[in-house]
């Protein structure tokens, strides 16, 4: 097994556990990395703004974002896949005739199209966020690179068929990621290794979920956490320990990468 050179982690379930807590181990290991040489990168369905004070409390300035759709190495933009806005808007159009409100995010903000949805609050509040504001033209002033879907399981299948220049990715039960067709945390760890010069087989990848399925597969190294689901463990190398059982440290260690 060839020691990864850089190592990208996912944030929720892999450093934050589902109460939004950084174990401590894991901040004391990526430091060691650091201090190793080791270079650490994040790779996160989450816009920038989402994670700033992370990147800020372990000193990372290289992040794939938006599930690879926005992708930052040494704190220069290096990828941007925003969304097709005449598409966007032909699923606004069907989403809200289903009554399933969106969301919209750029690289800075994000903006709902509709006022105090039961759907949206409960999902954001999982994920620590507040309720955006209303801006029902919001992807068409900006540059788009996701928007949140909020619809059950069952309903899901309908936009599969019918708009293919977007992939759906459930993070929760009742909201989807709305990405380009085919973009993938993968393509976002390509971009960053190709830029600072590593080859894929030098990278290490840590994540627990289905936008981490990729990812885990092309790295040079997968490692899926012992909270992760089971069909992205299948995908991965190796499993480690749940993040609230450390881990990320277990998991280093089970590289060569800490003692």
């Amino acid at each position: 097994m060839r020691q990864p050179k850089i190592v990208f982690f996912d944030i929720d379930g892999t450093l934050f556990t589902k109460d939004m807590i950084l174990p401590q181990s894991a901040k004391e290991a990526i430091k060691v990395l650091q201090e190793q040489g080791v270079y650490v990168a994040i790779a996160t369905g989450r816009a920038p703004f989402m994670f700033e004070d992370l990147r800020k409390e372990l000193n990372i300035s290289t992040f794939v974002s938006f599930n690879g759709s926005y992708v930052v190495a040494d704190g220069e933009v290096i990828e941007k896949k925003p969304l097709h806005m005449q598409d966007l808007e032909k699923l606004c159009q069907f989403a809200d005739k289903s009554e399933h409100p969106m969301v919209f995010l750029d690289h800075e903000e994000a903006r709902a199209n509709q006022d105090k949805h039961a759907d949206i609050a409960e999902s954001l509040r999982d994920l620590k966020m507040e309720y955006p504001p209303i801006d029902e033209s919001f992807y068409k002033q900006t540059e788009t690179y996701q928007a949140l879907l909020f619809c059950g399981r069952e309903e899901e299948d309908q936009y599969s068929r019918q708009f293919k220049p977007f992939d759906f990715v459930r993070w929760h039960r009742l909201a989807l990621d709305v990405l380009p067709t085919g973009g993938s945390k993968a393509e976002g760890l390509r971009a960053v290794a190709k830029h600072l010069g590593y080859s894929m087989d030098e990278t290490a990848a840590f994540g627990d979920a289905l936008n981490d399925r990729e990812m885990l597969r092309e790295a040079g190294i997968g490692i899926a956490m012992g909270n992760a689901l089971e069909e992205v463990k299948r995908e991965a190398d190796m499993v480690t320990s749940p993040v609230y059982e450390d881990g990320i440290r277990e998991g280093l260690r089970k590289i060569g990468l800490l003692s």
